[in-house]
């Protein structure tokens, strides 16, 4: 898998690249479901918080990446964990946005790093990286696994679908921008596990699945 290879791969911005490649995802995902939603916190989710977080997501991203020093990935696999999550909380209109996608992605890692590393933090220390209590941690970790199903296997070609859509993500970032559509929709994360080999061109990341 040589997107995988390259992925592990450290950026400019000195972390690895599949941080980056997932960064520019939901970023442009948040964005777009900020829109779509206008901040309608009548939604209820326990990974929706009261007041937008001051960190941006990349900046979130690298924390993540600087203090749990887990593997690369980890990260591929909570994307893929994301997807699930959010394919199976379609009916509650569970979605990234600036409200929610922080505690997502701790929690996604969160789940990734106990299936896949041997040597890994326990929940306290998540929490402190994430910057929410013990408490909390525990109840969305909980609430997350609920939500996926307990469904935390990933084949060798899921894997390496989701490490193809990180790539072209890469490649995206240096192309121009599509112009937005009209109507703003929901949007989840950028690939069906279904849809075995859908996720590596530009346009296939901006129609996310709905």
């Amino acid at each position: 898998m040589a997107e995988c290879e390259e992925l592990v791969e450290s950026g400019a911005e000195d972390m690895p690249r599949v941080v980056a490649a997932l960064a520019g995802i939901l970023e442009r995902v948040t964005e777009r479901n900020d829109a779509a939603v206008a901040a309608d916190l009548s939604v209820a989710s326990a990974f929706r918080a009261t007041n937008k977080p001051g960190i941006s997501v990349r900046a979130y991203m690298a924390r993540i990446a600087r203090f749990a020093r887990c593997s690369p990935a980890c990260y591929v696999v909570a994307y893929v964990y994301l997807d699930r999550l959010l394919r199976r909380g379609r009916r509650l209109a569970l979605a990234v946005d600036s409200y929610s996608v922080h505690r997502l992605l701790i929690t996604a890692v969160l789940a990734a790093v106990k299936f896949l590393d041997d040597i890994r933090y326990n929940n306290a220390y998540f929490a402190k990286v994430g910057g929410i209590s013990l408490v909390e941690m525990n109840y969305l970790e909980v609430d997350f696994l609920f939500g996926v199903g307990f469904d935390l296997n990933v084949t060798p070609g899921t894997f390496g679908d989701y490490c193809a859509v990180l790539q072209s993500e890469l490649l995206c970032a240096e192309a121009p921008p599509e112009p937005p559509t009209q109507t703003p929709r929901l949007q989840y994360c950028c690939l069906s596990e279904d849809d075995a080999g859908a996720g590596a061109s530009c346009s296939s990341q901006q129609q996310l699945a709905a």
